[in-house]
């Protein structure tokens, strides 16, 4: 039998996935803004069974990935240099699919390529502070405290978009928030300057997640596609940097020549996690675009009891009374919220036709 402490780093370890997935887009004119706040946000024109398709697919890619990449760690613990692997395969099948004619690229300013470089940029700082914070904090406590990253994203709607959400939508967080604590309750310690790491990360994470709905959505109008096509080679060289600046390369090549790792069997686990990870992304990026950047934050809890049960189904984690009424109030959350957000959509469509 596992520890709670077991239980938790599963769902921290679906929880890092997330950090895959967007720099906030200001560029519109005052009239263009207006008009765009007049018309309802794209995920509210999106029917409900594309939406349920991708989410689904989002879910069980992402549960696919947590297990590979564990697979993958037990034989050679190199995050950077996993997610270097991950941004790379993405970049090579997103020029494959390009060369194959399945998306054309936009004409961008320099600008506008400036932006996408700080959007690669956000991607891989959100990684290093959720490190780096990981190391300041106990894992109970940063799962908690990622799990307000719906209300970091609410947040940045307000204050930089002037979009408000209706009551219910807030309040659905409370149980999406405190099921979370529940359902992952630990021994929780910090220190001040974890906490502050910490809480950047939740910024950071929702910041991502606007930002690359906005890239899609927004003026720009990238493609999933041409989004990752752009972003995913200049994250994967980042990567490589901060692989270099911690040491990382050093002891892979460390591991490399005195340990026989690289056999047929490893090897085809690396194969089938790099194109397990290229197909999350799309599938991240494209969920994204069709059920907001709220959603895919608010998805971001449920994996984690998700995570949890997958758990205590096939590694026996523990899992104490306390921890079971967290994950049904989380799970009650997320049907709320999704009820929510229908009776939203309806709205919009009836005050559109009216």
């Amino acid at each position: 039998m596992l520890t709670p402490e077991r239980r938790n780093s599963l769902a921290l370890e679906a929880q890092n996935e997330d950090e895959k997935a967007g720099l906030v887009y200001r560029d519109e004119p005052p009239i263009e803004r207006a008009e765009a706040q007049d018309a309802p946000p794209l995920e509210y024109t999106v029917s409900s069974t594309r939406k349920l398709v991708f989410l689904t697919l989002y879910f069980l890619l992402n549960l696919f990935l947590t297990l590979s990449n564990k697979a993958v760690m037990q034989k050679a613990k190199l995050p950077w240099l996993l997610t270097a692997l991950h941004t790379g395969t993405t970049a090579i099948g997103c020029a494959s699919l390009l060369a194959m004619g399945h998306f054309q690229l936009t004409r961008l300013a320099t600008r506008e390529n400036l932006i996408l470089v700080a959007f690669s940029s956000l991607f891989t700082l959100n990684i290093a502070i959720s490190n780096v914070s990981l190391a300041l904090v106990s894992v109970p406590f940063h799962q908690v405290l990622r799990s307000t990253t719906p209300i970091a994203t609410l947040l940045i709607y307000r204050i930089f978009y002037a979009r408000t959400f209706s009551q219910q939508t807030y309040l659905t967080m409370i149980p999406l928030i405190v099921g979370v604590a529940l359902a992952t309750y630990g021994d929780y310690y910090f220190t001040i300057y974890g906490f502050s790491m910490t809480l950047l990360g939740v910024f950071l994470a929702a910041l991502k997640a606007i930002a690359s709905n906005r890239l899609m959505t927004g003026t720009l109008k990238l493609s999933p596609l041409e989004l990752l096509f752009r972003m995913a080679p200049l994250a994967a060289v980042q990567c490589l940097f901060y692989a270099w600046g911690s040491g990382e390369l050093a002891r892979a090549r460390e591991i490399f020549s005195t340990e026989p790792i690289f056999t047929p069997y490893f090897l085809a686990i690396l194969a089938t996690n790099a194109i397990g990870a290229f197909a999350l992304n799309i599938v991240s990026f494209q969920t994204n675009k069709v059920a907001g950047a709220l959603t895919i934050c608010v998805c971001a809890n449920l994996k984690q009891i998700l995570t949890i049960l997958l758990g205590i189904v096939l590694f026996s984690v523990q899992m104490t009374l306390l921890n079971g009424i967290g994950m049904a109030i989380t799970v009650v959350g997320g049907i709320w919220y999704s009820k929510v957000e229908l009776d939203n959509k309806r709205a919009k469509a009836a005050s559109g036709s009216s």
